[in-house]
């Protein structure tokens, strides 16, 4: 572990850079087609790299959140109405890019009266009636513990239903302040009890502990969560929370090793990782459970 300061990164969070050309082209299609991403809104350091391999990570329902989140760095509000077009934008930028495995995310709208479930199912149904063979992963809010809008997302039967529970018990009042770590375990377990492969993921660096890294892993198994990914935090600007520390990759390694010998059908682990990074790799590489 590396204790963070002000002097520049340790070399493990240093990143090439792809050429260039491939990420210009995916850029203009999404420019084209005015498609957000988690990509660019939350300044996420794989962006070139998952532009130069045409991926992108869709965020749907605007991208204003209603939320807090002294972490990230998608903007706050005020929000704007859902657009409908939106939901077939995305099943036409999934198949321009060619994607055979299609990861929809959104902001987090406490203003609407299901959450923008509806939307997402809208959004699943057009991916699913243009590209019938691509697998379909959902990133979703908590919906604010709403069991119809759950409801609502599950009946549309996204492959996997992704929702991240971000660091641990102890913090979430500093790094989520209008989120509750016990409702996001319960949404977890509603949708694995529902039939759903059901992901969660954790930053690292926020001022957590390993033993408490730990428990949330075994909290995350305990509620029926079949895939992990650990990544660190990295501060995407100076107002935003700062980085207690860096955490080596051989660390991350023992998480993934611990996380696969508590159950997790699969476990992505390292400083780079995010939630929807290599998302289709991953769902490969798990385990029967």
């Amino acid at each position: 572990m590396t204790t963070a300061n002000n002097t520049r990164k340790p070399d493990w969070l240093r990143k090439e850079l792809p050429p260039g050309a491939e990420v210009g082209r995916t850029e203009r299609l999404l420019e084209e087609l005015d498609m957000a991403t988690v990509c660019s809104s939350a300044r996420c350091p794989n962006r070139c790299e998952c532009f130069d391999r045409r991926t992108a990570t869709f965020m749907i329902l605007g991208d204003r959140c209603t939320r807090n989140c002294t972490f990230c760095a998608v903007a706050k509000g005020p929000t704007l109405p859902v657009k409908a077009e939106e939901a077939p934008r995305v099943a036409e930028a999934a198949d321009r890019l060619g994607l055979r495995h299609v990861v929809i995310t959104s902001v987090t709208r406490d203003d609407l009266p299901d959450g923008g479930a509806s939307h997402f199912a809208a959004t699943i149904a057009f991916v699913r009636a243009r590209l019938s063979e691509a697998t379909i992963e959902v990133l979703t809010p908590d919906f604010g513990g709403s069991i119809d809008a759950l409801d609502a997302v599950l009946a549309a039967r996204p492959d996997v239903f992704n929702h991240n529970i971000e660091t641990v018990r102890r913090l979430y009042t500093q790094v989520r302040p209008q989120a509750d770590y016990r409702r996001s375990l319960v949404v977890l377990a509603y949708a694995a009890e529902h039939g759903a492969c059901t992901k969660s993921g954790l930053m690292v660096g926020l001022g957590e502990t390993d033993a408490e890294i730990v428990a949330a892993m075994s909290d995350l198994r305990q509620a029926g969560c079949q895939i992990l990914t650990l990544g660190q935090y990295l501060q995407p600007t100076s107002d935003h929370l700062p980085v207690s520390r860096y955490v080596e990759p051989a660390q991350f390694e023992a998480w993934r090793r611990e996380g696969l010998a508590m159950g997790f059908a699969a476990v992505h682990a390292g400083p780079f990782v995010r939630s929807s990074y290599r998302a289709a790799e991953l769902l490969a590489d798990r385990r029967p459970q």
